[in-house]
């Protein structure tokens, strides 16, 4: 069963979004509400984590077995101007739908296993990594008419 791979995968992407978001937060503390929310999100995604801490228990995690290609990439530093709030959100945004997409792996998991508990945290997270990728669409296209033509016009 190869279950227990996803498991694994999911319980590290989570922390990785986490801690993903908290780097934005940091790298763009000029930016208020980017501050606050990415902060506020990467505490969503540690209860994440926290959930599916039983999960992994039951079914473990074995990342011996992963595929190279399966992994989720963490941001290594976050840039630095509106060009770069922008492409550290994308990155954002990329990570977050890794993570959403491996919870509805994980959902139909779930669902042929018949495993109530499981589907609960996933129904749960899953709705939770939902409203991170709106708010983090929506603060992209914020963000982005003012970086890529406000800063145009100024130069």
């Amino acid at each position: 069963m190869h279950l227990a791979t996803y498991v694994g995968l999911q319980h590290a992407a989570s922390r990785t979004l986490a801690d993903a978001f908290r780097q934005v937060a940091d790298g763009h503390a000029a930016e208020p509400d980017v501050h606050s929310l990415c902060h506020t999100l990467a505490r969503m995604s540690d209860a994440h984590v926290g959930r599916l801490a039983p999960v992994a228990d039951r079914y473990g995690e074995q990342r011996e077995d992963e595929p190279e290609r399966l992994h989720a990439d963490g941001l290594s530093r976050t840039r630095s101007g509106g060009v770069g709030l922008l492409r550290d959100l994308q990155d954002l945004y990329t990570l977050a739908s890794f993570v959403d997409i491996t919870w509805t792996v994980l959902g139909q998991a779930a669902q042929g296993t018949r495993d109530r508990e499981l589907l609960d945290v996933v129904d749960t997270c899953k709705t939770d990594t939902q409203r991170q990728l709106k708010w983090l669409n929506t603060r992209i296209k914020q963000a982005a008419p003012q970086a890529l033509i406000a800063s145009a016009a100024t130069t």
